[in-house]
């Protein structure tokens, strides 16, 4: 029976491909947008293609990888589409539609609407409010602003500068003909004129209004020509307790410029974009520069979907920005080439000078934009950050594999004597203290580190093949490019490929590089960054084992030296003797009577004898 369905289905699925190919052979060579719809006739997917015909015949023309595209495919069971003049037609269409339908496998907008923006409401005496709603009932927004302190501090200027009313009152010109108002506690401080009750016209109040819209824009320089201006005309007609007022207002827009993020003042209306990724989303930053100054920045975020390329998802921010802030801006700087033509429009790609300034800021901006999102995940995911610094150090050595289990070898001798090694195991990004393992040097003779590596790598790894038992993603030395090579010759002689990596230390003994390769190349790490923290707590951590167990195994040695080696004396009178007398030395020296009262008189004539005996003695000190 369940075979029979199968048949059913892979008979159906064939007639739909036969359908959905003959859509395709039938598609025009011009560009346009497509939208895949699925069984239930809901659109599940919207693009955009140069030529219609060519993009989407490649999803039905090809075997794709198990991947989100294959199960994309699958789902497909019509496709509709919209030819279109340009390319700029096609990627306007693409993003309205995408608002539009919310397709399952397109870009999603993470637009976090609790960004404030400023409104100027459609009044007849307009104030000026912060709001988190856009409301499209004529009035003016400005923003969404997303460093608050911009906010802020323009709205603080705008207070200084104007006197505008606060109340919630209905000022329409009848009710204040009727007098239905008060003067309120604002006149009588100066922060508001009282056009509530007549004493400010609305043209004047409007003059204001236009003002504040110009500086809401980035357009300062205008508003402080204006001031200037006419604090020379009042000067002029000696009127000059006024022009010393607006002389005030005059100052406070040159001192608000001057701390304004100012570039080049030659440039005016421009737009630039940046673009950071990871693994599922896209950081895509915006600023607009007007007047040499920066009157708009937003940095938002898309959540990716399918295989998006960065050219696309950066050309569908460049859309959705330019659509919301109503930029009519004829430049545009971008980081890399789109291949994307927009009418009356250049692009930019800077190499030097003042615009690749302003690149660089909007990239610092973006950077600083994802570090934020990435910390406020791993609050909510401690573990995210794990999986993150494993994946950083997959793409730093370009593993095949997130090194999800690390192991990191260093020996321990002073002159050959007591020589050890030790592992540690690193699981997720953290110490996994069961699978730690110390190993006594077998098979070498006076201080050779690098004999000593091969032997413990070699034992180490036939034993896990001969017990089947996990192999790790990345093995570290506790050293340089030495200690790299045994390790290699010793994974090679078992027949084995492990990544190796090694850790080097500088002259103060402090973690200062990462070796990779053959031949071993350094890799770049930021000092003081997570990344690097890890793998500095590794091989502290390496070191603090092997170490521990070299002083552990020559403090035993030191004391069987003497007391081991006397025939009839247990471990438990060793004890008791050493932690009344504390070392050997001072056991031989203790009268018998002392040692008998501790340990009886036979033990006692024993421990005597023993440690007289020749060579004993020199040998427990």
């Amino acid at each position: 029976m369940n075979l029979f369905i199968g048949i059913m289905e892979d008979a159906i699925r064939k007639q739909d491909m036969d359908y959905l190919k003959g859509i395709v052979r039938n598609l025009p060579d011009k560009p346009g947008v497509y939208q895949y719809l699925n069984a239930e006739g809901t659109v599940i997917y919207v693009g955009k293609a140069k030529n219609l015909k060519k993009r989407v015949a490649s999803y039905f023309n090809k075997k794709h990888e198990p991947g989100k595209t294959r199960v994309l495919v699958s789902k497909i069971i019509d496709i509709r589409y919209i030819v279109v003049s340009t390319e700029e037609d096609a990627l306007l269409l693409e993003n309205n539609l995408i608002k539009k339908y919310k397709p399952r496998y397109n870009v999603l907008l993470k637009d976090d609407k609790t960004y404030p923006s400023i409104c100027i409401p459609n009044e007849y005496f307009p104030r000026i409010l912060k709001t988190r709603k856009i409301i499209k009932n004529g009035s003016t927004y400005f923003g969404p602003y997303s460093h608050l302190p911009s906010m802020y501090g323009v709205l603080n200027l705008i207070s200084q500068l104007y006197p505008l009313r606060t109340c919630k009152h209905h000022l329409s010109p009848e009710n204040i003909r009727e007098g239905k108002f008060k003067l309120c506690l604002d006149y009588h401080i100066k922060k508001c004129a009282g056009p509530c009750i007549g004493l400010q016209s609305q043209d004047e109040y409007l003059e204001n209004i236009a003002q504040i819209k110009e500086i809401l824009k980035g357009n300062t320089k205008e508003v402080s020509r204006l001031l200037l201006k006419k604090m020379e005309d009042l000067a002029a007609d000696m009127r000059f307790e006024e022009a010393q007022k607006v002389k005030e207002k005059y100052m406070l827009i040159e001192n608000y410029r001057s701390k304004s993020e100012v570039v080049s003042t030659i440039f005016h209306n421009v737009d630039v974009f940046s673009i950071e990724e990871d693994e599922g989303a896209a950081f895509i930053n915006y600023l607009h520069i007007a007047n040499g100054a920066i009157n708009q920045a937003f940095t938002f975020e898309y959540k990716k979907r399918m295989d998006e390329t960065k050219e696309d998802l950066l050309a569908l921010g460049i859309v959705e920005m330019r659509e919301r802030y109503k930029s009519d801006s004829r430049e545009i700087i971008i980081p890399f080439e789109l291949g994307l033509e927009l009418k009356d429009i250049t692009f930019t790609i800077p190499q030097k000078g003042d615009k690749k300034k302003l690149l660089d800021l909007s990239r610092l901006n973006v950077k600083q934009y994802k570090a934020d999102r990435m910390k406020q995940t791993e609050k909510l995911n401690p573990e995210q950050r794990t999986v993150r610094l494993l994946k950083e150090i997959q793409q730093e050595l370009h593993l095949d594999r997130i090194p999800h289990q690390i192991e990191c070898f260093d020996n321990s001798n002073i002159s050959g004597s007591d020589a050890v090694a030790a592992c540690v195991v690193f699981k997720q990004g953290k110490p996994s203290k069961k699978d730690y393992r110390k190993y006594n040097i077998k098979t070498v003779e006076g201080p050779d580190d690098y004999a000593s590596m091969k032997e413990v790598v070699l034992r180490r790894y036939k034993r896990a093949l001969e017990e089947e038992s996990p192999l790790p993603d990345l093995i570290l030395t506790d050293g340089g490019k030495g200690q790299m090579g045994v390790v290699k010759e010793a994974l090679d002689e078992l027949g084995i490929s492990i990544p190796i990596g090694g850790l080097a230390k500088d002259r103060k003994h402090k973690t200062n590089e990462l070796l990779y390769g053959f031949p071993p190349q350094t890799i770049g790490l930021k000092q003081g960054s997570p990344l690097f923290r890890l793998l500095e707590q590794i091989q502290n951590e390496v070191h603090r084992f092997a170490i521990t167990f070299h002083r552990d195994k020559r403090s035993k040695r030191q004391t069987e030296s003497a007391l081991d080696k006397i025939k009839g004396i247990g471990e438990k009178t060793k004890t008791l003797l050493l932690q009344e007398f504390k070392s050997v030395k001072r056991i031989k020296e203790a009268p018998i009577e002392a040692l008998i009262e501790k340990i009886g008189a036979a033990k006692a004539k024993i421990i005597k004898e023993g440690l007289n005996t020749d060579g004993s003695a020199n040998s427990a000190d």
